[in-house]
């Protein structure tokens, strides 16, 4: 286990999806505030919201350590070509500190929205790897190869992930997860989970806050098939979730109840954990950031 080469994202990131409700300057005080408390790195997501790579140059110009990673860019949003190009150009501009993680998003984000076939995301997946290692890039380019993951739950990509990326970062998932991931991967390649957390200690209150944030992705075929191959029923997935899969999911409490779910990962096999703070409202989580800094930094 470790990090790709070129590259320390830490043992803890920052899962910052909301940072979209940001005008671009808050946002780039957010990054810099993560950088301060010793995060080793910022994920940005990518849905109907900012475009991921100007969001990370945007990010990475106000920071001077921080690692930027997409969690994910959408590989049907652009060519292979345009994908490799962003990447080096954002590894060189930023003297190697950018993670691309690639993923193959949702069907209703792919088909629905953009028009594109989602017949077959694999094996897309697997062409899409292989067009970007065969794309001309014919600008200065940066003195260490940009690093990548791969959006990953079930076995065939976690095994892609492996084999044709640097590792893997699993989404919406439990440590139990994380364990099969290592097994399944291997020991040398990257494992870096999101791990949901609320911090509220009431258990209705953080319970409530967990559904709201939950209920996104309860919806999405992907993320259902992975919570049954973990055992989960159907009973758990309706109505927002029952309290056993909320638990399983979002790690909520104190601080220090929250580093016992990360440090549950870590032992499982995570190389890195990017904790994403659910909360009431859109503005900037700084007093939970700072919180969490404290007790897993």
């Amino acid at each position: 286990m470790g990090q790709p080469a070129g590259i320390d994202i830490g043992r803890v990131g920052i899962w910052y999806g909301m940072i979209d409700a940001l005008p671009t300057r808050d946002a780039q005080r957010a990054a810099g505030l993560v950088e301060e408390l010793g995060f080793g790195a910022l994920w940005v997501a990518e849905a109907v919201g900012r475009d991921p790579f100007v969001q990370s140059a945007n990010l990475l110009a106000a920071t001077d350590r921080l690692v930027l990673a997409t969690g994910i860019a959408n590989i049907y949003a652009r060519d292979p070509m345009t994908t490799n190009a962003a990447a080096r150009t954002l590894t060189e501009s930023s003297d190697n500190r950018f993670l691309l993680g690639l993923g193959v998003s949702h069907k209703h984000l792919v088909s629905n929205l953009r028009s594109h076939d989602y017949s077959k995301p694999y094996s897309y997946m697997v062409e899409y790897l292989s067009k970007m290692d065969d794309s001309l890039f014919m600008a200065v380019g940066p003195e260490e190869r940009t690093p990548r993951v791969l959006a990953a739950l079930g076995p065939k990509m976690l095994a892609l992930s492996a084999d044709r990326a640097d590792g893997a970062h699993p989404y919406f998932t439990t440590p139990e997860h994380t364990k099969t991931a290592r097994e399944t991967m291997g020991p040398d390649a990257l494992l870096a989970p999101e791990q949901m957390v609320v911090l509220e200690t009431d258990a209705d209150e953080a319970r409530r806050i967990a559904r709201a944030g939950m209920a996104v992705y309860l919806r999405a075929p992907n993320y259902l098939n992975s919570l049954k191959r973990l055992g989960f029923g159907d009973h758990d997935l309706a109505d927002g979730g029952s309290d056993a899969l909320v638990d399983a999911i979002v790690a909520w409490g104190t601080p220090d109840q929250i580093a016992e779910r990360v440090a549950q990962h870590h032992d499982a096999g995570a190389d890195h954990v990017c904790v994403q703070v659910l909360q009431d409202g859109m503005d900037l989580p700084d007093s939970q950031f700072r919180s969490l800094a404290d007790v897993l930094l």
